[in-house]
């Protein structure tokens, strides 16, 4: 039905006649002659109407945006003064011979090219968004990164084995989606919220290197950067060591960005302890294009007066850190508001801060409601920590120390970016030796912090199960502009290591076999030392798509309470299908 698709057209096809076949993007009556811009999923082409040809004259003046249209004509360079830069077929158009409307639109609820439609205009109108430039352009680069990842991984001698969707629930972290079975009464199937017990299991089978690029599934809170369903670019390997696997999955993601984007990554990545990130930043993600760094100061805040410091500075576990922000002190008292709501929002009581308004002055050069809390040498201890100067404003986080970071660590980007402080650019980050277990207020028990399957650090084997704060992880995250992109470990391969880990977790040798008891045997015939790595794909992808949602570089997701717009999902089904899945629903009194 085509000879050419529109974005093809260039001055080389002046004198030819060609056929396209697209949408009416927008269509210009001028003064007797019509100008149909035609859209293809290539760009766009500029075609002309004129009354010299009566009917395809005609045809052309009931044409309305999104009408699907066949235009056979001539190629011919624009007049002069009328080129397009801006389009790949601005040099030329098509004098149009015949005009075929192959079906009508309705109206569009937006014109394609508006920049300031809502997000659930968008959603509910889902085919129309996609039809828009940018959208085309995010899933063309979701395809070519998955294309750039194929290649990559079947060249270092990986094989794409599919793993089941219907799954056994099993208990790693985040809620489940369950699935009822209709010939099995009373019992379910999960959607898996990893390959991960399949991935081991082929690699205790031989398969040596396993890949998929593969759907997730949980049932958890949604953000920007969250869907109920995701996609995972899945790696495992044999007889690879920490340090080879995460050698490999650079060099994966330098091919990624080179191929798709023509980007050059650093060689090699910079590497980051768990502990440092932590202290310096305040996140296990931070965002290395901002220049700030959080600065210690528990010791200094034990002896003043002023409680909201000193408690938690006297507390185990407690925290008080500052954030120098340069030139800080530019910043109005409503912006130092609008933070403070901002942290109160993440569950922070307040937010303190001084303004370094002249340092030679003392504390009368330093603008605070807190100033008068801190004796003289404690001020000029806590100004030459933060490196500060005449003109920075000081935050500061006082709080548990989980919280404090967290607070001051969402801080800390929020002013980055806000202030334009993040370098422009790629830096990637591997952030690696993190705790195995992390300790549940709510039930007072150590939880797995990635997965019960996650080897320890060699000789760390003996905190398992006397002293877990102590006990650390082969587990590595590849953090890119703040993102986590990838997340993996060295896994346990020895049956009395997983073993020790599910003692740890109180999970009684009953609840082992039922829940994990198909990987324990496995692990009984000859397991080989095993790890891998998942990378977020639709994470990645918006990264480098500069786009501001994963929702924008997936075709069809879902909204933030989990509903698919367009068809209407979650939706009611028959009492009959929930009959015929032994389901009763408990009737409203």
């Amino acid at each position: 039905m085509r000879s050419h698709y529109c974005g093809e057209l260039n001055a080389k096809l002046i004198g030819q006649k060609v056929t396209l076949a697209g949408w009416a993007h927008r269509r210009r009556d001028h003064g007797g002659v019509i100008f149909i811009d035609l859209r293809d999923r290539e760009g766009l082409a500029q075609v002309v109407c004129d009354p010299d040809r009566a009917e395809s004259f005609k045809l052309a003046e009931g044409v309305r945006n999104e009408f699907v249209l066949r235009v056979t004509g001539m190629v011919r360079a624009r007049p002069a003064g009328t080129v397009n830069a801006n389009l790949r077929s601005g040099e030329v158009e098509v004098l149009a011979h015949e005009v075929e409307i192959l079906n009508p639109s309705l109206t569009p609820p937006f014109q394609l090219d508006d920049e300031n439609i809502s997000e659930t205009v968008r959603l509910e109108h889902r085919i129309l968004d996609l039809r828009r430039d940018v959208m085309q352009k995010n899933l063309r680069m979701r395809h070519a990164t998955a294309k750039a990842a194929r290649s990559f991984l079947d060249g270092h001698g990986f094989i794409d084995i599919e793993t089941p969707v219907l799954y056994k629930s099993t208990p790693e972290g985040a809620r489940e989606f369950l699935v009822p079975s209709r010939i099995n009464d009373g019992q379910f199937y999960a959607l898996p919220q990893s390959p991960q017990l399949f991935k081991q299991m082929l690699m205790i089978a031989g398969f040596d290197r396993y890949y998929q690029i593969v759907k997730c599934f949980r049932d958890e809170d949604l953000r920007a950067d969250r869907q109920p369903e995701f996609t995972q670019i899945d790696i495992e390997t044999s007889f690879l060591g920490e340090q080879a696997i995460r050698t490999l999955m650079e060099a994966l993601a330098r091919h990624l960005f080179k191929e798709v984007l023509g980007v050059s990554l650093p060689d090699p990545f910079p590497v980051m302890a768990y502990e440092d990130a932590m202290r310096d930043y305040g996140v296990d993600k931070p965002d290395m294009r901002i220049p700030l760094k959080l600065t210690e100061i528990t010791d200094l805040a034990k002896d003043i007066e002023f409680k909201v410091f000193s408690g938690p500075a006297n507390a185990a576990g407690g925290r008080v850190a500052a954030l120098c922000v340069p030139g800080g002190a530019t910043i109005s008292r409503k912006e130092i508001d609008d933070y403070t709501e901002y942290l109160r929002g993440l569950g922070a009581k307040g937010l303190a801060w001084i303004k370094v308004n002249e340092i030679a002055k003392g504390a009368e050069g330093l603008q605070s409601p807190i100033v008068k809390f801190f004796p003289l040498p404690v001020l000029h201890e806590l100004l030459s920590r933060t490196k500060a100067k005449d003109g920075d404003l000081i935050f500061f986080g006082a709080d548990k120390a989980e919280a404090c970071n967290a607070h001051l660590g969402s801080l800390r980007q929020k002013v980055g970016h806000d202030r334009g402080l993040a370098e422009k650019g790629w830096r990637p980050l591997w952030v690696v030796d993190f705790p195995m277990f992390e300790y549940d207020e709510e039930s007072k028990e150590w939880k797995a912090r990635h997965h019960p399957f996650t080897s320890p650090k060699d000789g760390h084997e003996a905190f398992i199960e006397t002293d877990q704060a102590k006990a650390y992880a082969k587990a590595y995250d590849l953090v890119l502009n703040g993102w986590e992109v990838a997340g993996g470990s060295v896994r346990i391969h020895r049956q009395e290591v997983q073993q020790q880990v599910f003692r740890a977790l109180k999970i009684s040798p009953e609840d082992q076999q039922a829940k994990f008891g198909f990987l324990l045997q496995a692990l009984q015939y000859g397991a080989p030392p095993h790890g891998g790595i998942a990378f977020g794909f639709d994470r990645l992808v918006t990264l480098m798509a500069g786009a501001e949602a994963i929702r924008d570089v997936i075709a069809f997701p879902k909204t933030q309470r989990g509903q698919d717009l367009v068809t209407g999902a979650p939706s009611p089904v028959t009492e009959r299908q929930l009959r015929e899945l032994h389901i009763r629903l408990r009737k409203s009194e």
